[in-house]
């Protein structure tokens, strides 16, 4: 039974990087991938920003070598290319050899397609092409996911809301330890709909100007997609494969604080107990975190309640922190995975990428983010944290290997 896990591939694809490479190029040089709205049908275009995938579902599909006939949703098909680089990454061509399993998230499913049948459907119920509603549940991309790269072991998905990638490779790696799996292809998926563009703007918590984590004068997130996945191997199949691992993941918690159906609790509460957890699960001091990529969506009430609980947990040495969502945006079921994957980047590239957008401290809180690029930094662990709605809070804890 394995005791220990390692990262040893990871792909992503977001607004800034159809791939690891070039995602690391974009925060390396402080580009962010928010901006005018281009590839999405809405009424809201010119008006909200958000963080698109440069790339249209056609392109998608003739990267992947698929037929424009094929009927996959864009969720599926960003997870498709998300996990394909990851399993490159790793250096995995066979499947048999090892027993694997795919954990895939996201909070959409195949929304994308089921708006484009209602119209029709609405207007004459004998009118609407089913074909765009039979994709529509969540667990639909990851069986495209499983299909694409031939993972058959053990194969399902998870929607906790933001937390749900996060969970994913929590859940990927209690498997590893207790022995039923060897290797997991976790992480997750989640393209922008309308359903999802018009219900937070229902909320009234997007930002015209596009987000400011951290900023006293924050007004709101901005929606985006993407998808990532990390390849975690137990100690023992790592070291039959001969890999030098990207890093290691040494603890992970979880917490729900029931406060709210959207918002987190004013004390933290539910943040700072997934914290803990991670941190009591690793065996470190709060003191040995060199750097914590925070949830920091843009909105009053989550920066606030995630600076209170990191100021419960680290005390007056809170670690030096950024929001990486005015990057990419708020990319939903994918931004766990996402974000783990710039935690490991800043670990192996001995940096802290910044909190695009701030300039004005918050007046509640004694700490403020990293605003600019810190180069040569002695990064050896990172602390990574997803909150989503309902209360579901999660943190993971990586190391360098």
């Amino acid at each position: 039974m394995s005791k220990r896990v390692f990262i040893t591939g990871y792909g992503i694809i977001c607004a800034i990087g159809n791939n690891v490479e070039e995602t690391l190029a974009s925060l390396m040089s402080e580009q962010t991938g928010i901006g005018n709205i281009t590839l999405f049908p809405t009424i809201h275009q010119g008006k909200l920003p958000m963080a698109e995938v440069k790339k249209s579902s056609e392109q998608l599909l003739e990267i992947l070598g698929l037929s424009e006939k094929c009927k996959f949703t864009r969720t599926a098909l960003l997870g498709m290319m998300a996990a394909k680089e990851a399993l490159v990454s790793a250096k995995i061509h066979e499947m048999s050899s090892h027993r694997t399993g795919l954990i895939s998230a996201t909070t959409v499913g195949g929304m994308d397609r089921s708006e484009n049948f209602y119209p029709e459907f609405l207007s004459n119920p004998g009118k609407g092409r089913l074909i765009d509603i039979v994709h529509h549940d969540c667990a639909d991309s990851t069986e495209c996911i499983a299909d694409c790269t031939g993972i058959r072991d053990f194969v399902t998905t998870i929607s906790t809301a933001c937390s749900s990638s996060a969970n994913a490779i929590m859940h990927g790696a209690q498997l590893i330890k207790a022995g039923m799996l060897d290797r997991v292809v976790c992480g997750g998926t989640d393209s922008v709909t309308r359903f999802t563009l018009n219900g937070f703007n229902t909320l009234m918590i997007l930002d015209k100007n596009g987000c400011r984590p951290f900023d006293e004068n924050r007004a709101g997130l901005t929606i985006g997609e993407g998808a990532a996945f990390l390849v975690m191997e137990s100690e023992e199949t790592m070291q039959k494969e001969g890999k030098i691992p990207l890093a290691e993941l040494i603890g992970y918690g979880n917490a729900n604080d029931a406060y709210h159906q959207t918002a987190s609790s004013p004390e933290g509460t539910g943040a700072s107990m997934a914290m803990q957890k991670a941190l009591d699960l690793s065996g470190l001091p709060s003191s040995a975190i060199d750097y914590i990529n925070v949830h920091g969506t843009g909105t009053q009430n989550n920066d606030l309640s995630e600076g209170i609980a990191m100021e419960k947990v680290f005390g007056d040495r809170v670690p030096f922190f950024s929001s990486t969502k005015a990057f990419t945006g708020h990319t939903l079921g994918a931004a766990g995975a996402i974000e783990a994957i710039i935690s490991i980047l800043s670990i192996r590239h001995r940096c802290i990428f910044p909190n695009l957008n701030w300039s004005t401290p918050m007046k509640e809180l004694k700490i403020s983010p990293v605003s600019k690029l810190m180069k040569e930094a002695n990064i050896n662990t990172v602390l990574s944290n997803s909150f989503g709605f309902g209360g579901n809070n999660s943190t993971l804890i990586f190391s360098k290997a």
